[in-house]
């Protein structure tokens, strides 16, 4: 089963110092269907304006990755560790009990707009509190999480591959799941999303999908496409 969450269904904000799409509840935007997916818990795209702040706060136990996509961010947490990242980058905080982060455009000029995820964590599990890396440009395929740090990725705490996808009009890609759910997000571009079932699914910019019961999924871009494949067998 392949299912769209088309952007212009999701919940939306403007503060003005921040607008916001989110997949599922979040904030102001609650609708009891759409509580998470497996063990993905928030995705959200946001926008802050140039010099707007997220002020501290403490997290559930949660992965929250940052994929930076125009701009240049700095987290804080209490424990007096800070750091920055910027576009082409991705940056994963393990949140602990008792620590607070904040969140900063450094810019005064350009907004900041950043995808983010978080992703249950194992109680049991405990991983440095910031990780970064850079994402290769025009490459089609780069391992962005998962459970071991392989090939160099963001290391989680839970059993989830976070792959993110580059294709030009007309190329594909593919990969055999883990288990039975994933999430597929498209940040911009059109995709025809295909399944071992041999179910189709048009995506555009923004677009979702729920992938459920399926071994594989196979992408084929019909613009230049950016995305992510989110791997959820828990």
């Amino acid at each position: 089963m392949i299912r769209s969450r088309a952007a212009n269904d999701c919940g939306k904000a403007d503060y003005g110092w921040l607008q916001g799409r989110y997949t599922f509840s979040f904030g102001h935007y609650f609708d009891p269907e759409l509580l998470g997916y497996a063990s993905l818990r928030v995705l959200n795209q946001e926008v802050l304006a140039p010099g707007a702040s997220f002020q501290p706060r403490s997290y559930p136990k949660v992965d929250i990755l940052n994929l930076i996509l125009q701009g240049e961010a700095e987290y804080r947490d209490s424990e007096g560790n800070h750091t920055s990242a910027r576009a082409g980058e991705a940056l994963l905080l393990s949140t602990q009990a008792g620590v607070t982060w904040s969140e900063h455009n450094l810019s005064k000029e350009t907004p900041l707009t950043r995808l983010q995820l978080w992703l249950d964590a194992c109680p049991q599990r405990e991983n440095p509190l910031i990780q970064r890396v850079k994402v290769a440009q025009r490459q089609s395929y780069t391992l962005l999480a998962s459970p071991d740090g392989d090939q160099g990725s963001l290391q989680l705490r839970q059993q989830v591959w976070v792959h993110h996808i580059e294709l030009q009009p007309g190329e594909s890609w593919s990969t055999k799941l883990h288990g039975p759910r994933a999430y597929l997000q498209s940040i911009h571009g059109s995709l025809q999303a295909e399944t071992h079932s041999a179910q189709q699914q048009a995506l555009v910019c923004g677009d979702g999908a729920f992938i459920k019961e399926e071994q594989q999924v196979k992408l084929v871009a019909e613009t230049p496409l950016r995305a992510l494949v989110i791997d959820l067998p828990v």
